[in-house]
Order: C-alpha cells, then sequence, then structure tokens
C-alpha cells in the first residue's frame, strides 16, 4: 500500500497516510504507515497542515500518561476538513480550521450551567485509527496529529481565518492556548495587575504574552535558563528573575511593593515551584497552576498558611478556554498584528525530525518545533 493523501485501501474506507507512532514506553518514535477511516456520524477527517512538537507528546511517549500503547501522537494542529460525516453541520470540506482536545458536549452538568470551558465528557472520535495489520491507535489527547491526515470528532474543528499560517494557528491547539487562558481566562488578569509567571517555557511565555494582553503593569518572568528569560522579555515581561541566582519569592516581593503579586502563574509543574508561587503571590491574590506535574508528586502546606493568606488556588485546564470563542478572537488579535504568535515558532521540521525535537525541547533550545506537511 503506498502512503499518499487521499490513497485508499482496496476496500475504499480507509485512507494510507503516514504518520508518527510511539510503540512502546521509552523507545523512540517512528514513522510508519496509519489507515485513517472516512469519517462517521459526527466526525470529521481532516488533512493535518502543521502540528507543534509538545512536552504532552514526550509524556506519552515516556508512558508518564497512560498505558494504551501504541499511541499515535501529536495534537497542537491545524488543518483542512477533507470530508465529514452524517450530522456534521459545524463544519464542512474545505474549511481551515484548528484542532481541540475538548471539544464541549453541550449536556454535562459543567455544560448545562453555563461553564462549557469544564465540559466534564468531551468527546473524541468513535472510530479508531489503525497500523496496517489492525492494531488500533490510541491518537494523544484525542486527535493524533503527527500523521497526513487525522480523524477527529467535528465538535474538535474550530474554523478560523485561513489567512493564518498553519503553523501559527496550530499553536492554539494546546502549549499557546493553555498559558494565554491560564492569565486571561482563569488568572483574569486585568489592567495594572501585577502578574509573575513561574517557568517561562512555551506556556509561561504565552501566560506572560496573555498578561500583557490584558494589561498588566508588572509582569514578572522566573526561570533558571538565562536564554528563557531573554525570550520572556520579547513578549512582554517587565523584569526577569533568575532562580538559580536569588531567592524568586523574596524578589517577587522586592519588585510588588513588598506585597507579593496580584496573580503567579506555576507553568512548571513541581511541588517547588508551587510552594513559591503560593508564597509569592499577594494576601488574597490568585495562584493558578498551569504546569502538569507527574502522577508521583505531593505538596505539602501548612493549613494555617491555605487558610491566612486567603485568596483563590486555581487549576488551569487547557486555559479554561471555549475553542468556539476564543481561538476565532485570537486568531484576529495575530492578522491585526497584536498577537506575536510567530515569535513561538523556533524551527518547522518534517515527521521525520520529531525525536531530535523532543531532544531540542529537553535541552531548552527551542519554543515550538512545528512539523509542516
Amino acid at each position: 500500500m503506498a502512503y499518499g493523501l487521499g490513497m485508499q485501501d482496496d476496500s475504499g474506507m480507509t485512507n494510507s497516510v503516514r504518520g508518527v507512532i510511539a510503540r512502546a514506553k521509552g523507545e523512540p518514535v517512528e514513522v510508519t504507515t496509519v489507515l485513517v477511516p472516512d469519517p462517521g456520524p459526527g466526525e470529521a477527517r481532516v488533512r493535518v497542515q502543521a502540528c507543534g512538537v509538545c512536552h504532552t507528546d514526550l509524556h506519552y511517549r515516556e508512558g508518564g500518561i497512560g498505558e494504551d500503547f501504541p499511541y499515535l501522537l501529536g495534537h497542537e494542529a491545524a488543518g483542512v476538513v477533507e470530508a465529514v460525516g452524517d450530522g456534521v453541520t459545524g463544519v464542512a470540506p474545505g474549511d481551515f480550521v484548528i484542532l481541540n482536545w475538548r471539544a464541549a458536549c453541550g449536556q454535562c452538568r459543567a455544560c448545562k450551567r453555563g461553564e462549557p470551558w469544564y465540559c466534564f465528557a468531551t468527546h473524541n472520535a468513535a472510530q479508531k485509527m489503525t497500523l496496517e495489520d489492525g492494531t488500533p491507535l490510541s491518537p494523544a489527547l484525542g486527535i493524533g496529529a503527527f500523521v497526513e491526515e487525522t480523524l477527529v470528532a467535528a465538535g474538535q474543528c474550530t474554523k478560523v481565518d485561513p489567512a493564518v499560517p498553519p503553523e501559527v494557528a496550530g499553536l492554539l491547539g494546546c502549549g499557546v492556548m493553555a498559558g494565554l487562558g491560564a492569565a486571561i481566562n482563569t488568572g483574569a488578569v486585568t489592567r495594572g495587575d501585577s502578574v509573575a509567571v513561574i517557568g517561562c517555557g512555551g506556556v509561561g511565555d504565552a501566560a506572560i504574552l496573555g498578561a500583557n494582553l490584558a494589561g498588566a503593569h508588572t509582569i514578572i518572568a522566573v526561570d533558571v535558563d538565562p536564554r528563557k528569560l531573554e525570550w520572556a522579555r520579547q513578549f512582554g515581561a517587565t523584569h526577569v528573575i533568575n532562580a538559580r541566582e536569588a531567592d524568586p519569592v523574596a524578589e517577587i516581593q522586592a519588585l510588588t511593593g513588598g506585597n507579593g503579586a496580584d496573580v503567579v502563574i506555576e507553568a512548571v509543574g513541581r511541588p517547588e515551584t508551587y510552594r513559591q508561587a503560593f508564597y509569592a503571590r499577594d494576601l488574597a491574590g490568585t495562584l493558578v497552576q498551569v504546569g502538569v506535574p507527574t502522577p508521583d508528586m505531593r505538596i505539602e502546606l501548612p493549613l494555617l498558611d491555605l487558610f491566612g493568606r486567603g485568596g483563590a488556588l486555581k487549576s488551569s485546564w487547557y486555559g479554561d478556554c471555549l475553542p468556539e470563542r476564543d481561538f476565532p478572537m485570537l486568531t484576529g488579535l495575530y492578522l491585526q498584528g497584536r498577537l506575536p504568535l510567530e515569535k513561538f515558532v523556533s524551527e518547522t521540521i518534517t515527521l521525520d525530525g520529531i525525536e531530535d525535537a523532543f531532544a531540542k525541547m529537553e535541552r531548552g533550545d527551542v519554543l515550538r518545533s512545528v512539523v509542516k506537511f
């Protein structure tokens, strides 16, 4: 069976394409043939044009999210709808879309109380993509986009202006949206606020950009890598702290009149940085955790401090975004020159370069490597 977009097997029911899978825990990823079914009811088949290389994909490869190998990696993507199944009305063939991994159901208790960004019953495609021997693939975050075509639930497709380059648009599918939303949606940063962001990778820098967009007066970036602190300045940080050289809690307090920041965003996902974020916020301030911890991590804090410091401790799921609201708005700001999303793209690569991109990401050499098809 030959590779190629639009190439079908003899049954006419599946497309044969190239994709990247993690076959077993800790093993290098591999490029192989993936069979993509034609869309069934409520599904869409999307020709992927670009997909960012995210830490979540590396977590899947390392077995940090589950054991449902083999995984079809990739999820931070944009592309063009090729076909839709019965009952699909929100998108049509030819639409340029960003893929999202939290398609709101509209029926769960969160959706019914008017908070669909918390949807407790998000849905994915019912059919499975497979290997040539019929082995079903587990798509990363229900998408699986390191592949020339993918099958998703139609609700995972958000139509946006096709004038946005796909390598830029796809970033909103995960990391950049997570950071922007942590500041704007979860943290509710507003004009005049002081904000500190601990961890200045792609998500942290997006949180800095979001705080800047929302009108924060003081934006403090904290990291241990001088390169990342310089990147943070490009996204709007007014001050930077190297946590190897100074106590970030004391420094944040010093930069905020001795009080601490109104909003502190933890974008690392470690107990040490969570504790720093907890004590670096002002009394009655807000802590937003958007960094993803591992299952073994624990945090211990004095209960009296939890009570006495007041405020809010929040987790940010996907930036608490509503894709149909946020994606068109943010891509519109990009087209107006007000949201420099292109700065997150460190390099574009092919499917064959994903293993190298993981290594660069772990070394902190890039903000985002993006696969272009």
